[in-house]
């Protein structure tokens, strides 16, 4: 068994790069002090090689300079390659003592200058400059120069020390890799301290008093490669069982010297079915190959099981009409796998909460409170002695998995919250989060701005029902607001997100998810209004 005495550590990761940009290559130079070699890209095809000096600069010879944050990778597509680079970032708070930042800044650096300037390749590349455009308005990128932000602190925890050693791109737990195929280049040349991991979805802390203890929270959001998609046009599960808008949530809780930390799971219906968009409202749901339904759906679990153990998986969608028979088709594929470590609990959201009784989620909690203690939450003390171990997760889905299902997350969370609080002695047996009211303001604010996150990188817009979370009350304001992103979100299903899909297939191969994500937030701007 590796100690920490015997493993070697990886290279560090720079922080901070001066950017040199020559008519003919782009170099990269360290200014953090952790190596003397400076990375080059030739501007004409993208290759690269570490130098040991900067090019002789002469009275012709004028080169623009900038600094970035880290190299987010290549990209090549038809008109050429591109490099994409982190030109501002802001520190956003730390993951077990580790700073972690989010991109508030993206440059996409062309290496295509012999490429052939026909009027076909003209064409093209205006055609392209609309995806590259979007590139640089990504939103909701974090990294870390430091530590794994891809995996749960518990299998952080897990990991030996041999393992931990290795550079942060081969830790990276491969669902999460947003950027894992924009980074092939590089790890092709070796360029470890150059080779930065990042995830797409949110980070959100806050920090408060309960009585005389500090409680520090922190919420992340990883959202999957997998099956990439905006929201109507990427529903349910392709055939090998990876769910659209699959997101993992993990909690995590520090006060007296301990570390807690619960992790749930959300995801699109794990089977075949889509929603062909046809100017209506609400398009109809279709299941197709419905044979297959139990085999996809099998595998969606088993894979769940594998990363997370025990699954209780809580459908929240309507019983009548077309969430009816989702439902219906839902329930019949899982019931061949259900076990002691598989349930499937059906809670018809709308039909017990209406739109404002949102406090009788508590009837959901009574059905799967057993199956939480049970499975408990990840726990270690200031020595790292681990105390209590996740065993189980709670998978909740509704039909697009944003508002229903973030509003019934949230309140899992505050009832893990809790437990962890009370287990160490920061509340007592009797007490809850609701008795803190500063505390609590900022815990709500956490979850709505996690949801609201999640959905704006899915749907277009902020989650309905955030007034709920982030009040604990519906109000006027919040269902106006509901009004306004709902016909923003059909807007953007009808005459937005249908025009962006077939450039993602045409676009084609390894960087298929790239290119969907950037193109979705061509009307990000709407967003705000």
């Amino acid at each position: 068994m590796s100690t920490a005495n015997d493993a070697c550590p990886s290279p560090k990761l720079h922080t901070r790069l001066r950017l040199w940009e020559f008519a003919d290559r782009y170099v990269f130079e360290p200014v953090d002090g952790l190596a003397d070699l400076y990375l080059s890209v030739d501007r004409t095809n993208g290759s690269m090689k570490l130098v040991e000096e900067l090019p002789r600069r002469g009275p012709s010879t004028n080169p623009k300079v900038r600094t970035v944050f880290g190299v987010i990778g290549l990209l090549k597509l038809a008109v050429g390659t591109y490099i994409l680079v982190i030109t501002d970032r802001d520190c956003v708070g730390s993951y077990l003592g580790h700073a972690i930042f989010k991109s508030t800044g993206l440059k996409a650096l062309p290496c295509n200058n012999t490429v052939n300037t026909s009027g076909e390749q003209k064409k093209l590349e205006t055609q392209f400059s609309e995806l590259l455009d979007a590139a640089e308005r990504t939103i909701g990128l974090y990294f870390s120069y430091d530590i794994n932000l891809t995996i749960t602190s518990q299998r952080l925890h897990d990991l030996g020390d041999e393992f931990k050693s290795l550079p942060l791109w081969k830790q990276a737990e491969p669902r999460f890799l947003w950027n894992s195929h924009l980074l092939e280049p590089l790890i092709e040349n070796k360029l470890d301290q150059y080779l930065l991991p990042v995830i797409q979805g949110s980070f959100q802390s806050i920090h408060a008093e309960v009585g005389s203890e500090k409680v520090n929270v922190t919420l992340i959001a990883r959202r999957c490669t997998r099956r990439i998609g905006t929201r109507m046009w990427r529903r349910g599960a392709d055939p090998e069982g990876y769910a659209a808008n699959f997101v993992e949530s993990e909690q995590i809780m520090q006060s007296k010297e301990f570390t807690a930390s619960y992790v749930q799971v959300r995801g699109s219906m794990p089977f075949l079915w889509e929603q062909i968009v046809d100017l209506t409202y609400k398009p109809s749901f279709d299941v197709v190959r419905v044979d297959e339904a139990p085999r996809v759906l099998e595998r969606h679990f088993h894979d769940l099981q594998k990363k997370y153990g025990a699954v209780v998986a809580v459908d929240l969608v309507n019983t009548h009409g077309g969430e009816g028979r989702l439902y219906e088709r839902y329930a019949k594929s899982i019931e061949p796998i259900l076990s002691e470590d598989i349930r499937f609990v059906h809670f018809d959201f709308h039909q017990i909460c209406g739109h404002i009784h949102f406090e009788r989620l508590s009837q959901l909690y009574d059905q799967i409170e057993d199956y939480i203690k049970k499975h408990k939450y990840f726990l270690v003390n200031s020595k790292g002695e681990k105390i209590e171990v996740q065993t189980g997760t709670v998978r909740t889905n509704c039909v697009d998995c944003l508002d229903r299902t973030n509003v019934t997350q949230s309140m899992v969370g505050r009832k893990i919250l809790e437990s962890q609080l009370q287990q160490i002695g920061v509340l007592g047996g009797n007490n809850t989060v609701s008795d803190y009211p500063a505390f609590d303001a900022n815990y709500k604010v956490l979850w709505a701005n996690h949801g609201d996150a999640i959905s704006t990188q899915y749907s277009g817009t902020p989650a309905l029902k955030g007034d709920f979370v982030r009040y604990g009350k519906r109000t006027t304001e919040g269902i106006l607001n509901d009004l306004w992103n709902a016909l923003a979100r059909y807007y953007l299903n009808n005459f937005a997100d249908g025009t962006k899909q077939p450039w993602v297939r045409w676009a084609g191969g390894k960087y298929l998810y790239f290119l969907h994500f950037y193109w979705a937030d061509v009307l990000k701007d709407m967003q705000q209004i």
